[in-house]
């Protein structure tokens, strides 16, 4: 079986890296840091004018119904231009937790970009993400869904744009596909991370070429080489992991073992991409002033958002039967 994109998936990739592009995220991110969410928000609103927090809602709540598949290309050039704020969240997680009553309520405005929404689930995700902002915060206790309220101040992250935030219960909305939501949750972050990744190997490689040491362009050297390969290796290597976890969730019952292993692949890659990009950028890779931290600081506070790399691999250990047969021996 050969797995490719769909024409009309290349083009919605193409669109979004357009737009994306266009925006200036980095400057959007430096904004976003600092407390002004305008250029944020306004960015937000034209990603729901190309279905991006549409695209797992049903058609009766103006979304478009589409697949993993599809939000997996979205969530691959959010993280290629490390847009912020609660993306997984609104996009992936909150629509398939709302239903009924809820969905009614909330969806329609998600899908429209008038509403952010972000969530906690406990234990992966025990502080809602940049809840300050958003129309709609969630916490998941067990199966029921609350519409929740922040309480506190907010947390800092390693990743600057990230603001995390203890939030209390209040009424509850019903019960939700709470392991689906994960799942979906889990699956964006690992393309996010493969996203975030190829930028880095990117600028990695345009770096190389330019900056010259012994009268050579560094990327010359074969050390270097190797150092770049090995990073482009790792990415492609995640890329069926994901494209397989994808559609694992749309047609398999249990797709908990497919979404982890592309999560563990994805977060080991973009890793690499990060300390290898560093490395070839020297000194200047430290600097604030310089975009590359901008990239090094999501990758590093994603690797552990929507589970660790530790529970990630328990479950493929548990999905490949591993587990019962380390306790049974």
């Amino acid at each position: 079986m050969r797995f490719a994109l769909s024409a009309e998936q290349e083009q919605f990739a193409t669109s979004l890296d357009a737009l994306l592009t266009d925006a200036d995220t980095p400057s959007v991110i430096r904004s976003w840091s600092s407390g002004r969410t305008g250029p944020g928000t306004a960015l937000w609103r034209e990603l729901a004018q190309v279905g991006v927090f549409g695209l797992l809602v049903p058609e009766r709540f103006g979304g478009v119904a589409a697949s993993p598949v599809d939000l997996v290309v979205a969530f691959d050039r959010l993280g290629y231009h490390a847009a912020p704020g609660p993306l997984v969240e609104s996009a992936a997680a909150v629509p398939a937790l709302l239903d009924g009553t809820a969905g009614e309520r909330f969806l329609p405005q998600l899908c429209s970009g008038d509403l952010l929404a972000t969530l906690a689930l406990e234990p992966h995700l025990p502080f809602a993400l940049d809840a300050d902002v958003t129309g709609l915060v969630l916490r998941v206790d067990g199966s029921v869904v609350h519409e929740s309220v922040v309480a506190g101040e907010p947390m800092s992250s390693v990743d600057h744009s990230r603001r995390l935030f203890t939030v209390t219960d209040g009424r509850a909305l019903g019960a939700g596909a709470v392991q689906r939501a994960f799942d979906l949750g889990a699956l964006a972050c690992a393309a996010q991370l493969c996203g975030a990744g190829r930028w880095l190997l990117n600028a990695a490689t345009e770096h190389v070429k330019q900056r010259r040491q012994y009268g050579r362009a560094l990327g010359q050297f074969q050390a270097v080489k190797h150092l770049l390969a090995d990073v482009a290796t790792q990415l492609e290597l995640a890329r069926p992991l994901l494209h397989g976890a994808a559609i694992a969730v749309s047609t398999a019952k249990d797709a908990a073992p497919d979404v982890s292993a592309a999560k563990v692949a994805a977060a080991d890659a973009a890793n690499l991409a990060a300390r290898t990009c560093l490395q070839l950028h020297g000194a200047v890779g430290y600097t604030a002033e310089h975009d590359m931290g901008l990239w090094l600081t999501k990758v590093r506070a994603l690797l552990g958002a929507w589970g660790t790399q530790a529970h990630h691999r328990e479950r493929v250990a548990s999905g490949l039967g591993l587990l019962a047969t380390r306790s049974g021996a």
